[in-house]
């Protein structure tokens, strides 16, 4: 039972980088420019995505970083699990947040989650760092909820999802508006 457990740590921990990833490392800098340059390009293209090789030169640091601190303090038997949750939830947060940009939302979670990421896009680029849930946000008081988010009209043209040929579609008129 304790590999599941920390398996599931290793999901939660996960949301925690996320949001520590997206603001201190892609926003504010922290580590250089290098790793932001590509986050920014996302910014100004919305449906550009880093590169998958950009990702993986990312994610073995970070979880080479990890396992080198878990395995020894935990053992094996934890460590390794531990950070097999946080790959699991780190390739669900890429899924999620390529949905995001890509498709129309399908629930109650995937409109939640668009408004919550796009008002960061649009509206906020200091506030909402977690993509996948708003729990960091709520922590770090970096939470915006507005309900309604201003699209610019150079980045409606790739959200295709959200636009009917005449405007945002009416399906979302409550959650977006086009300026």
């Amino acid at each position: 039972m304790i590999p599941v457990g920390a398996f599931v740590f290793g999901l939660l921990l996960w949301t925690l980088l996320e949001y520590v990833l997206h603001r201190f490392v892609f926003h504010e800098r922290k580590l250089g420019v290098a790793l932001s340059r590509e986050h920014l390009e996302h910014h100004a293209k919305v449906d550009w995505f880093a590169p998958w090789s950009s990702k993986f030169a990312l994610a073995i640091p970070v979880l080479g970083g990890l396992s080198l601190v878990a395995v020894p303090i935990v053992g094996v038997a934890v460590g390794v699990p531990l950070v097999l949750g946080v790959v699991g939830g780190w390739l669900t947060y890429e899924a999620i947040h390529r949905d995001l940009h890509v498709r129309a939302p399908t629930g109650a979670y995937g409109r939640w989650a668009r408004r919550h990421h796009f008002r960061h896009h649009f509206g906020n680029p200091r506030g909402n760092h977690g993509v996948s849930t708003p729990i960091w946000d709520i922590v770090f008081r970096t939470l915006d909820p507005e309900p309604v988010v201003t699209i610019p009209k150079k980045h409606a043209d790739r959200l295709h999802w959200m636009l009917d040929g005449e405007g945002i579609d009416a399906r979302f008129a409550d959650t977006y508006v086009l300026r």
